[in-house]
């Protein structure tokens, strides 16, 4: 089993009715490998960032599982920073800053012993550094699940297409979806989509759970668990994201059955990231506590 990572390395700013957080770590990556490393024994690791980077946070990664060979440090240059505020009902949000810096001219390089993958996440980043990472792998993963945004179907669509047609898995969200496909109607969305290249397509709908759309029109739904205190939703979508394909790896079962058990992993530990601020919750979360969250999910949809 091997598993590539690819996204952003990043700090944070962050406001929530709960608090502020000036500059933490951050970055798709980081949940994703953070997420992953509790199903997985390795996650190989492929993003940038500056010299402003601390020791600390890479030893962080390391901790986790998430070897960072691929970990590209560019001197004189400065991290990826986005700073948001988040509004009471914690589903909206404004950016307030966004500072590109070293991701500007990210060329991701994927290092020889990581070419082979198995196991395929393309983090939320610019389509046309997605496929640069395709093209440099020798051979087909097993799977590749791919995470985009509705900045990049303003921007780079017709980029967005073309390594849409090189995935297995897309995941995005309803707003994205509808946005994607052109259809309110989210099972004529998933279809449009699917039309487009992935099979199979999860579309996320926050805290009303997620949807899995199959190639042979089979759905299914995890719910999201009801929480009595949501700290910080940022990096709940990549966390969910480490957890679904960490499972896949863990199991080397790409089947649809098994991937509906691997969306329950996903969203038991997306509930986990909004508990804390940014990834802290996700560096220390027991394997008791981690089955006994899953069997709460079981328990929200088990009927006698």
């Amino acid at each position: 089993m091997s598993l590539l990572v690819v996204g952003t390395v990043a700090f944070d700013g962050l406001e929530t009715p709960f608090g502020v957080r000036e500059r933490i770590l951050g970055g798709s990556a980081t949940y994703i490998g953070m997420s992953a490393g509790y199903f997985v024994e390795r996650i190989n690791l492929v993003s940038v960032v500056g010299d402003d980077f601390p020791q600390a946070h890479i030893d962080l990664l390391n901790a986790h599982k998430v070897h960072t060979e691929g970990l590209q440090v560019i001197e004189g240059e400065k991290t990826f920073f986005w700073k948001g505020k988040y509004h009471m009902d914690m589903n909206s949000r404004d950016t307030l800053d966004t500072q590109l810096n070293v991701l500007e001219h990210f060329d991701p390089i994927i290092p020889e012993s990581y070419k082979d993958c198995e196991y395929l996440m393309l983090g939320n980043l610019v389509p046309a550094i997605q496929m640069r990472v395709l093209e440099q792998l020798t051979t087909r993963p097993k799977l590749v699940v791919l995470d985009t945004m509705n900045l990049w179907m303003d921007v780079a669509l017709e980029d967005l297409k073309k390594v849409l047609k090189k995935v297995d898995v897309l995941t995005i969200n309803d707003e994205e979806a509808r946005q994607l496909s052109g259809e309110h109607n989210l099972v004529q969305a998933a279809k449009a989509i699917q039309a487009m290249g992935p099979q199979t397509l999860i579309i996320k709908k926050g805290e009303h759970g997620a949807l899995l759309f199959g190639p042979e029109g089979q759905i299914f739904f995890a719910p999201a668990l009801p929480l009595a205190e949501v700290f910080d939703p940022t990096g709940a979508g990549d966390t969910f994201a480490g957890g679904f394909i960490g499972y896949l790896a863990q199991t080397k079962d790409t089947s649809f059955d098994n991937m509906k058990r691997a969306l329950m992993y996903a969203a038991t530990m997306a509930s986990f990231c909004v508990e804390k601020f940014g990834p802290e919750r996700l560096e220390h979360i027991s394997d008791a506590e981690l089955a006994e969250r899953r069997a709460q999910f079981t328990q929200l949809i088990h009927v006698h």
